[in-house]
């Protein structure tokens, strides 16, 4: 059948026959938002379509026909968002992203705003971003730079064939291009194991031995050469997904620590910050798109089977008809919530961090995690058969 959209107006050849509430969702079109018309009458969803219908889906929202405009200076918009009822030029858009930056920086933890004293960083602290060779991240590196702060990037080799080669590449341009400094840690030069080689020597998954490795890694960079702040680039849907997991599961320790600023508490330590809660990924792809930035875009290939992946596309199928509904789900549970949690060990008093007896970073035992996760992954490595 012979289908016309509008508002902009295309022709769309879809195969026939079928029912107009199958051809709307077949093109993903929202029901509420247009009349079907075929032979010159409105049909319902129930109404079959035969295979040389002609069939018009003409909108209902007024506005006025024409290109969507930018909210800023009225010029032909590029990108829309319905969480933000918006739409922006390029130029105005890259506005947007560092306003919700800066929203995120003068709010620590607070979505009803925050003093000085709760802000994540100032322009005169050192501030250090981890980067992966992904869009969240490197468009965050690039954001601060153009917003005035002094930042330097830490990236990770974590030994994972091709991929890291790739995403490793991908940072040293990135840096080289904008004379900015790169921290380098290649995890099987300084510590003597890979995510692959390291998941199989301690039965974890890749994603269990990768996260605790890299966070590690980013205090100690961070402790070791004098940065304030250690930012990671942690967007809205990663931060709505992990909240997600996390309630389902009743996981309180991780949710006590789920903010988007976590103060040092301990020695060793530095403030660590997501200064991207506030974005989606959409939005940062399309940050990264306009300002020309070269990511990798292929998922990490230890990633399948990650539960939050799945949490994201329900989160994702909700906001298609809730737009908002990730935004509303997150900063309610910081605003309200999370001021309410405070770690405590197990007899409800505060949990006190102290150095490490192996490495001197923070802890609330002799050995912190990574350290005891290193010494089980050695020596079995140092086998024989595992070389």
């Amino acid at each position: 059948m012979l289908v016309r959209l509008r508002n902009p107006d295309r022709v769309e050849q879809v195969p026939g026959p079928r029912t107009v509430a199958d051809l709307l969702d077949h093109l993903d079109v929202n029901p509420t938002t247009v009349l079907v018309i075929a032979g010159g009458q409105l049909v319902t969803a129930g109404h079959t379509l035969s295979d040389t219908a002609e069939v018009e889906l003409r909108p209902v929202i007024s506005g006025g026909a024409g290109p969507v405009r930018c909210v800023e200076c009225r010029g032909p918009a590029i990108i829309e968002e319905p969480r933000h009822r918006s739409s922006w030029c390029g130029e105005h858009f890259v506005d947007h992203v560092q306003r919700q930056i800066r929203k995120a920086v003068d709010r620590g933890n607070g979505e009803g705003g925050g003093g000085p004293e709760q802000r994540m960083f100032s322009y005169g602290d050192k501030i250090l971003v981890a980067v992966s060779g992904g869009k969240d991240s490197l468009a965050l590196w690039d954001a601060l730079v153009q917003m005035g702060y002094k930042a330097d990037g830490l990236y990770i080799g974590l030994g994972i064939g091709g991929y890291s080669d790739r995403s490793g590449a991908i940072c040293k341009d990135f840096a080289e291009a904008r004379g900015l400094k790169l921290h380098l840690v290649d995890m099987q030069d300084e510590y003597g194991y890979t995510t692959p080689t390291g998941s199989r020597a301690s039965n974890r998954s890749a994603c269990g031995v990768c996260g605790l490795s890299k966070r590690y890694i980013f205090n100690r960079v961070a402790v070791d050469n004098g940065y304030d702040v250690m930012l990671t680039g942690h967007n809205l849907d990663d931060e709505a997904a992990t909240l997600m997991n996390n309630v389902l599961h009743w996981q309180e320790e991780f949710l006590v620590r789920q903010k988007p600023l976590l103060p040092a508490t301990g020695p060793n330590q530095v403030r660590k910050a997501k200064p991207l809660y506030r974005l989606s990924e959409r939005e940062m792809a399309a940050y990264c798109v306009i300002r020309g930035i070269e990511y990798i875009v292929e998922e990490c290939p230890l990633v399948d089977g990650n539960t939050g992946t799945a949490h994201k596309d329900t989160l994702s199928e909700m906001e298609r008809t809730m737009p908002g509904a990730k935004a509303h789900f997150l900063f309610g549970f910081l605003d309200k919530i999370s001021p309410q949690l405070s770690v405590r060990d197990a007899n409800g008093d505060p949990v006190e961090l102290h150095e490490c007896t192996q490495c001197g970073m923070p802890t609330t035992g002799d050995l912190c995690a990574f350290c005891r996760q290193r010494n089980r992954i050695l020596p079995i490595l140092a086998q024989p058969a595992q070389r």
